[in-house]
């Protein structure tokens, strides 16, 4: 191995310093080295020779082009990969931390939230995956890397080059996979191998990570044989504190025939988050977070107070950086700032938003000049990890937003993709101050998500396009406030149009931005053009896979398509991208009843609940929460809960159409057709103007047959 190590040195010289050997597997030998050009450490993966002569250097490079493409927050990336004489290697980032091979090997099992919480982790990059058509195929805790409290899946890249190849591996007696993980469709032989034998190399790992052993043992004739003849062990017998329903959980992900296994791995999360999973010895606890932030509402320290628009712009603009970042959680902006101006212990604001550390500042705006100060705390002892004061002229801000993202992410040790580099590098939105402050004086509006706000909202974008007619996000915002306005409070054309006209023009002035991409799609969507707002929602993903925006809005059109299984998956993908959002989760319940899949449904509705509960205890007075809350409320038989929140949220905002449209939905669905009726007619007279909800909403069908609704109609 020491010959191998010195000719893959000789020819990756000047480009990667090769340092030492790290680890050894059945398919390559692992080096840490130094990326000479950007001066970062990396892992190199150089095949067996005898492996890279069975693939052959073409079909090698070719193939895991495809995997270099993978973006996942879960998905070790992969970096680089070539030919250096007749070796074949790849080179990923070099993962600080442990496999989770090294973690069972010094702990045995795990506690029961942990291994349940890695294996959704491995599902949901597995579920991406095989999305992109791309199956892993050796599925095991040595694939597995535990960085931060976080699973990353590695060798995606093998598992790709190696599945193009099976039949010449075949030919040459090289295996793909490792026995004790294998389905049994894999051990056969098998030329068809699709994503649900990774399902069931997840659910032997999840069975390992519970027991401490694997559930088939011995030479591996022997369980090749086993893997065909004898069910899978129980694993309540190994382990006492596994409830019936992981139990049955598993052994549907484990069966023996791929069709009765969960079809996809999202499936097999869904189930496995299932509150039912978990003995009543045993409660959920809030999830632990590897590297993740909160960046507080900035302190408005100005002579104005009519400034403090700009100071909640300059922290949400930091936000926005910060959650491209794949291995950053970032706290939503609705959570965070649901702690302006209560100037609670930062230790208290990380334990109720799931943090590791909180970003706070102040904003000093005076004519054209701007004093900004920044300090990054560590929530567990409440020291200073980063702090700096930046006075500059007015002119400055975009760098100083700049320089704080940098500056985070760099005491936060997070690696950073060049692809992530280039994006909190990315020039600012506008040249134009000016206009820039009307922007943020828009997005201050368009937050609180009522009718006046976005259309107030709306002016301040237009005003923004006014000083600079070049400012693509103000465009954006502006197709946003349009489609939000015809899907929420009036579905006229002129909404419509609107919303088609100024994402047309976004896409046009920056077609590199997600924003406009998911804008765009939004808007094609409401004029049921589906592919092409497939297209761009697709497209506004691989710019920026954490832009909840564009998940939760696919899945809104998916579902508004009849593509249901597509719309569980990006709301699924919404709520993993953003998992203190209420919306995706509960809305997931109507695709998941379309399929027949009500259990479920039922388990969305309770997730979604506890959801709303957290927030509600941040944000009070959300009446969409309220609303969307009291809905789910009464499909879980509580009523009486439900009504109150109902009653709060039309006491909160009497007159808002939209508002009081949801709380008919509530009364319909509680059989209070009376108070329905009331509150859809008061909707209609405030400018509820949306003849299709009306006619398509299932919450409503308990008023259908009553005249009362055939007036309704005849009055939109």
């Amino acid at each position: 191995m020491e010959q191998l190590a010195d000719r893959l040195r000789s020819a990756l010289s000047g480009r990667y310093d090769l340092q030492h050997e790290v680890g050894r597997g059945g398919m390559a030998t692992v080096y840490l080295a130094r990326d000479i050009r950007h001066g970062r450490p990396v892992a190199i993966k150089v095949l067996h020779p005898e492996l890279g002569l069975s693939l052959g250097p073409e079909r090698f490079l070719r193939e895991i082009q495809i995997a270099a493409r993978l973006q996942h927050p879960h998905i070790v990336p992969l970096y680089d990969s070539g030919q250096a004489g007749d070796l074949l290697y790849y080179v990923m980032p070099f993962v600080e931390g442990e496999s989770l091979r090294q973690r069972l090997q010094r702990e045995g099992s795990l506690p029961l939230e942990e291994a349940l919480g890695i294996t959704r982790a491995v599902a949901s990059a597995l579920d991406y995956a095989h999305r992109q058509q791309v199956v892993h195929r050796d599925i095991k805790p040595e694939n597995v890397m535990l960085h931060d409290g976080e699973a990353m899946v590695t060798d995606f890249g093998i598992a790709k080059a190696v599945s193009a190849a099976a039949d010449t591996l075949t030919r040459t007696g090289t295996s793909v996979g490792t026995p004790q993980y294998m389905s049994p469709e894999q051990a056969g032989g098998e030329a068809e191998i699709d994503g649900r034998s990774d399902i069931y190399s997840l659910a032997t790992m999840l069975y390992e990570m519970l027991t401490g052993g694997v559930p088939f043992t011995g030479t591996q004739q022997a369980i090749m044989a086993q893997l065909f003849t004898s069910p899978v062990p129980s694993l309540r017998e190994r382990r006492n504190d596994v409830s019936n329903t992981l139990e049955q959980v598993v052994q549907r992900a484990m069966a023996k025939e791929p069709g009765e296994r969960y079809p996809t791995p999202a499936q097999f999360a869904a189930a496995l988050g299932s509150p039912e999973v978990l003995t009543p010895a045993t409660s959920p606890a809030a999830p632990k977070r590897g590297k993740s932030i909160a960046v507080l509402p900035f302190v408005n320290m100005s002579a104005d107070p009519e400034n403090e628009y700009f100071t909640d712009g300059v922290a949400e603009e930091i936000i926005n950086a910060l959650s491209k970042v794949q291995a950053l959680h970032v706290a939503a902006r609705t959570s965070a700032f649901a702690f302006k101006g209560k100037n609670q212990d930062i230790r208290k604001v990380g334990e109720q938003l799931g943090v590791t550390t909180v970003l706070e500042g102040s904003v000093r705006k005076a004519g054209n000049r701007l004093r900004v100060t920044a300090q990054l705390v560590n929530v567990a002892d409440g020291y200073h990890l980063w702090s700096e004061r930046y006075d500059r002229q007015l002119d400055d801000v975009f760098a100083i937003q700049d320089e704080i993202s940098e500056n985070i992410v760099k005491a936060l040790r997070v690696v950073l993709s060049d692809k992530e580099k280039r994006q909190i590098e990315k020039r600012p939105p506008t040249e134009n101050v000016e206009a820039y402050e009307f922007y943020l004086r828009a997005r201050q509006y368009f937050h609180q998500f009522r009718r006046t706000g976005i259309q107030y909202a709306r002016r301040m974008y237009e005003r923004a396009i006014e000083v600079d007619p070049n400012f693509a996000k103000a465009y954006a915002g502006i197709a946003d406030c349009c489609s939000f306005m015809y899907m929420y409070w009036d579905g006229s054309k002129a909404n419509l149009e609107g919303a088609d006209s100024a994402s047309a023009r976004a896409l046009e002035l920056d077609p590199d931005l997600a924003e406009s991409h998911a804008s765009r799609g939004f808007a094609l969507s409401l004029r049921r053009e589906y592919e092409q707002a497939r297209a761009e929602f697709e497209r506004a993903l691989e710019l920026n896979p954490k832009l909840y925006e564009a998940h939760y809005l696919y899945a809104r059109a998916c579902f508004q398509e009849g593509r249901l299984e597509d719309a569980v998956r990006h709301y699924q993908e919404a709520s993993r991208v953003r998992p203190e959002d209420y919306q995706a989760v509960l809305l997931m319940q109507n695709p998941l009843h379309g399929l027949g899949r009500h259990e479920e449904a039922l388990d969305a509705l309770r997730r979604g609940v506890e959801v709303v509960e957290h927030h509600l205890e941040l944000n009070p007075d959300d009446v969409r929460a309220l609303s969307l809350g009291a809905a789910a409320l009464v499909q879980l038989d509580q009523t009486a809960r439900a009504m109150e929140w109902a009653h709060r949220a039309s006491d909160l905002e009497a007159t808002d159409p939209g508002v009081l449209y949801n709380v008919a939905c509530v009364y319909a669905l509680g059989g209070m057709s009376d108070r329905a009726f009331e509150c859809l007619g008061a909707a209609i007279e405030n400018g509820f103007g949306h003849r299709e909800w009306l006619e398509n909403d299932t919450d409503l069908d308990s008023l259908r047959s009553d005249p009362r609704f055939q007036a309704l109609q005849q009055r939109l």
